[in-house]
């Protein structure tokens, strides 16, 4: 599958077409709708289903120096009141901030990172690391490892990175429940 092709089947869904627009009207900058809700609604056209099949949230990320919880907070709540009447949940992250409070939580090192896309690179499967962003007239695209592990229903670790490999099997499983047809390679 091409960049192309990938875009066509994404934008299907129409809440990723009014958050990817959403973002754009905002300007937050380097704003991208990332990661599942982009890879899962094409598995469900890919597989036949109805297009929000399976798709817990949508994830935005954003790149802003300013590291407050209060700042990241404003964001949140603006998103929420222009986007709240999609009726999905929203995940939103300031990618500046995350090495500030993924420690705690997750019990594992997380450098700080320059931009959003290096979020996108830390996702813990190769095949959702997607992004995908107004750009001009059109969109762009992010996606480091290409769509073919999209394409073929594969899910496969992000090589290389230090992760918990119960949070990978936890979240193919539910996966591999939505999406039977899935193959899953195993974390070693």
């Amino acid at each position: 599958m091409d960049e192309v092709r990938f875009l066509a089947l994404a934008l299907k869904n129409p809440i990723n077409v009014a958050i990817i627009d959403e973002l754009h009207r905002l300007a937050l900058p380097d704003a991208w709708l990332v990661s599942g809700c982009l890879v899962q609604t094409a598995w469900n056209v890919l597989t036949g289903r109805a297009i929000d099949h399976g798709i817990a949230d949508y994830d935005i990320f954003y790149f802003d120096p300013d590291t407050s919880w209060d700042a990241e907070d404003a964001v949140i709540r603006t998103l929420q009141a222009r986007l709240g009447h999609l009726g999905v949940k929203i995940e939103t992250r300031n990618q500046a901030r995350v090495h500030r409070w993924y420690p705690a939580k997750h019990a594992l090192p997380y450098p700080p990172l320059m931009r959003a896309t290096d979020g996108i690179d830390r996702f813990l499967t190769q095949n959702t690391q997607v992004g995908v962003r107004r750009s001009g007239d059109g969109h762009e695209v992010y996606a480091p490892h290409g769509f073919d592990d999209v394409e073929r229903l594969i899910v496969r670790p992000n090589p290389g990175l230090n992760f918990s490999v119960a949070n990978y099997a936890e979240k193919a499983a539910r996966w591999k429940g939505l999406w039977p047809e899935l193959t899953v390679v195993a974390a070693e």
